[in-house]
Order: C-alpha cells, then sequence, then structure tokens
C-alpha cells in the first residue's frame, strides 16, 4: 500500500507564553509537537482558547458561535462523562468515538483552528506522558494521496501540570474547569496567553505492504472469516536510561503476529471449514491503523461477504489465566461465540475493566466495524493462575507505565506465553465455530460513528 513518512526535521519548537511569562515547555520531556503541513510551518503568537473537552457530538459544540479560526485550541483528554460519574451521552466511563483525541483535533480544525494542545492526564489519556515523548522523532505517516489542506498546522500533548497554569490564568482549577466542559452550553473560553510552534516537515513516499494469506472454503468459497494482528511497531524514539531507543514490539505485537501465524498453520493442518479463511498481517496499525483501514478499502473477499473479523493485538505477556477480557463488550453475537470457546477451554469471560481508555477505536478491527463487519477483539484476562487478580493487575499496570511502546517491550527471561497460547486457541475456536455455522454473526449494537 502507498504510504507518505512525514518527518519532523531537528530544531522544531514549541512555546507558550501565559500572563506571568514563557512556560516551561521542552518537547521531548513534557511536551510533544505533530507538525500537520509538509514544509516550513511557522505560528507565531497565535492567540489561545479553551475548548473543554473538545468534542463536538450530543448537542456538545464548545466552537459554536466562537471564533476560533487562526487560534490555538487547550483541549482536555477524554470526553464529557468519562470521570462524571454519569451518563452525559456518551457512554459514561467507555470513551465514545467522539471523545478520541484524533477526533476532537479534526473538529477543532474544522472549527478553523491552527493548533491543537491536549492537557495530558494519565487516566484519560490511559497512557503515561512518557509514551508521548518518546515518540517526538518518530515519523508520522499518511495513506499516499493525502492532500494536505484546511487551516491546521500542529497538535501537540503538554504534560497536565503545566497546561493548567493557563486554566489558573482564567480562575480555573483542573476540576472546576472539567465540571465547566461537562455542560451542554459551554463555550470556548480566551486565554490570556499566545502559542508558537515552528519547524520542518519532511514528505517522502514509500511502499509498504500487508501481508495476506487464505485458505479456501469447502463449501461456501465465496464467504470468509478474516483473522488480523499488525506486524509494525513503533521503530525508534527517545532513548531511556540506559541508551536504547529502539522499541521492539515484543508484546505489541509480535506476539499477536506469532498468534495470528498459529492459528493459520493450525487450520491449514486441518480439513478446511466451510467459509474461506484470511489471514492478515497489517502495516502501519501503530501510525493510525492505516493497513487495515487499506485493506478494508480494496479487500481480497468483498465485505459484504466478510462475515467476521477476528483481531489478536494483545496487551500484556502473562502467565495462566482464567479469564478473556472483551473488547467493546456488547456489541457483536462474536461475543457469544467467544464465551463457548473459553467455556470448552475452562475460561471465563469478562469486560474489560478500563473502557476510558478507547480500545475498541484504537485497533485494527475497527476499520471493518466502521464499514459493517462484526469484529471480535479481546485479551487475555489478568485474573492469572498464580496470584489472581491481583497479582494479574500488577504485571499490566508495570506494563503499561513502563514497557508499552517503549523500548523495554522485548523478550524478556519470564515469558512462557501460556496466556497467548489461550488467545490463539479462542481464536481459533471463534473462527472454526462461525466459518463452519450457516448462521452469519450479527450485531447486538448497531455501530455508529
Amino acid at each position: 500500500m502507498p504510504l507518505i513518512r512525514l518527518e519532523r526535521q531537528p530544531g522544531a519548537t514549541l512555546a507558550i507564553t501565559g500572563p506571568d511569562g514563557p512556560l516551561p515547555i521542552q518537547l521531548g520531556r513534557n511536551a510533544t509537537l505533530a507538525l500537520r503541513q509538509p514544509g516550513e510551518t511557522m505560528v507565531a503568537d497565535a492567540p489561545m482558547v479553551f475548548g473543554g473537552f473538545g468534542v463536538v457530538d450530543q448537542g456538545f459544540d464548545p466552537y459554536a458561535g466562537v471564533d476560533v479560526a487562526g487560534k490555538v485550541v487547550l483541549i482536555l483528554a477524554g470526553d464529557p462523562d468519562g470521570e462524571a460519574g454519569t451518563d452525559l451521552g456518551f457512554g459514561g466511563r467507555t470513551l465514545a468515538y467522539k471523545g478520541r483525541v484524533g477526533v476532537k483535533i479534526a473538529a477543532a480544525a474544522k472549527a478553523g483552528a491552527i493548533g491543537v494542545i491536549v492537557l495530558h492526564e494519565d487516566f484519560p489519556a490511559s497512557y503515561p506522558l512518557a509514551q508521548l515523548v518518546g515518540t517526538e522523532m518518530v515519523p508520522q505517516m499518511v495513506p499516499g494521496g493525502t492532500s494536505f489542506g484546511g487551516p491546521l498546522r500542529f497538535a501537540s500533548w503538554v504534560e497536565g501540570a503545566v497546561a493548567a497554569r493557563l486554566l489558573a490564568a482564567i480562575g480555573l482549577d483542573l476540576a472546576s474547569a472539567k465540571a465547566a466542559a461537562r455542560k451542554a452550553d459551554f463555550r470556548a473560553l480566551p486565554l490570556p496567553a499566545l502559542a508558537s510552534a515552528s519547524g520542518r516537515l519532511t514528505a517522502t513516499p514509500f511502499i509498504s505492504h500487508n501481508v495476506v494469506g487464505k485458505l479456501a472454503g469447502a463449501s461456501r468459497p465465496d464467504e470468509a472469516v478474516l483473522f488480523g494482528a499488525h506486524w509494525d511497531a513503533n521503530g525508534q524514539g527517545v532513548a531511556d536510561a540506559a541508551g536504547d531507543a529502539i522499541r521492539n514490539g515484543a508484546i505489541d505485537n509480535a506476539t499477536g503476529t506469532a498468534e495470528l501465524i498459529e492459528v493459520a498453520r493450525a487450520f491449514a493442518a486441518g480439513p478446511r471449514p466451510e467459509r474461506s479463511l484470511i489471514f492478515a498481517a497489517w502495516t502501519a496499525e501503530e501510525k493510525g491503523l492505516l493497513g487495515a483501514d487499506h485493506y478494508a478499502a480494496y479487500p481480497l473477499v468483498p465485505l459484504d461477504k466478510t462475515v467476521a473479523v477476528i483481531n489478536l493485538d494483545p496487551h500484556v505477556q502473562l502467565p495462566r489465566t482464567r479469564s478473556l477480557e472483551v473488547i467493546g463488550v456488547g456489541r457483536t453475537s462474536l461475543e457469544d461465540d467467544l464465551a463457548a470457546a473459553a467455556s470448552a477451554m475452562g475460561l471465563v469471560t469478562v469486560p474489560e475493566p478500563n473502557p476510558e481508555a478507547g480500545w475498541y477505536f484504537r485497533s485494527d478491527h475497527f476499520p471493518f466495524v466502521q464499514r459493517g463487519v462484526p469484529a471480535l477483539a479481546f485479551r487475555a484476562g489478568r485474573d492469572i493462575m498464580a496470584g489472581g487478580t491481583a497479582a494479574g493487575q500488577a504485571l499490566i499496570d508495570r506494563y503499561n507505565r513502563d514497557c508499552y511502546h517503549q523500548p523495554c517491550d522485548q523478550i524478556g527471561p519470564g515469558f512462557t506465553f501460556e496466556a497467548a497460547a489461550l488467545e490463539a486457541e479462542a481464536a481459533w475456536r471463534v473462527g472454526l465455530s462461525v466459518a463452519n455455522r450457516w448462521q452469519r454473526p450479527g450485531w447486538k449494537i448497531e455501530p455508529k460513528f
């Protein structure tokens, strides 16, 4: 598939000046800068506004009647009801699609903003700032043929405590700012601050590849069940304390790719199911699900004949577990197939415990969901045999804090791959059942994005 690599050249700058002078911003330490237009970017002393959560949906529109053209918008991570303790129309604690950072940046750009700065907090962002600043010099990618236009010149994350100083200048602490922004009649507020950004972005077209295999079905070869996993990781980033800058991606997602290969190997060694099976290793997932989206636009089997997608993107390398976690629970009948598979394996299925992270929108099944294909995303649960949920949670917390998208996502001496084997077996069982059953999987909740 054609892609364009966007590389930020050395020397880029980001500066914010508030009423008390410049904020202590250091790219690669407490802030990020993603330039959005190839060539030179120069934004000098642009006025700033506070856009609340920046969500435009369900009667919320912080930009309605507000002139944000040529301005830089400061927004909060998450959506209005993620921490509200009640459902304000966005699913409560579960992150809504319109609450995703990329969607909110697009909404600000549509309103005329030339820059967006996101105030970082671990809980609504679902990852520590270290994972973001570690990507400072990693190239962005966009599909080949992308036309660069619109007003947006840059997007950024800034450490919460630093960005909150701008809110303090208008008499809002973070809690009161969130409370104000949870009201549907909230409108963007001017900030006594100016933002500047500069840098050069080089665009280089190149070709990457999805790797796709097919086993023809015995009686319904024109219909297919698709298994997918992404083969890319995150390249080189900011070096860790030991000087290692290579983010290996052993779990995210070499493990998922290995599971995909083993599921394919198992099917290839046995009798052919009734429907065909597609096995796809996607490129550029970490750049925005680009490989899967490209295949969904140009599929090997038409999407109206692709009856299900089963995604393999495990989050943590765990020992043997008692459970499987369903991501985006309550959406398709494939969850019932997973529950049956889990029961046959002596396991149970449970909902993901952190729906505010928005995992359902963050992996390669989602481009198919957007096009109406039922999809299943799941992972090994944290109720591990050796120590229970507390021990499993500790392993997950450590990985999220220290290794997710970082250099230490690498093979370790304690890896057993027991949970990975369970994930692969569950995927195989679900795929076998769906490929042989005459009834197609369906939706419990019709997708609307």
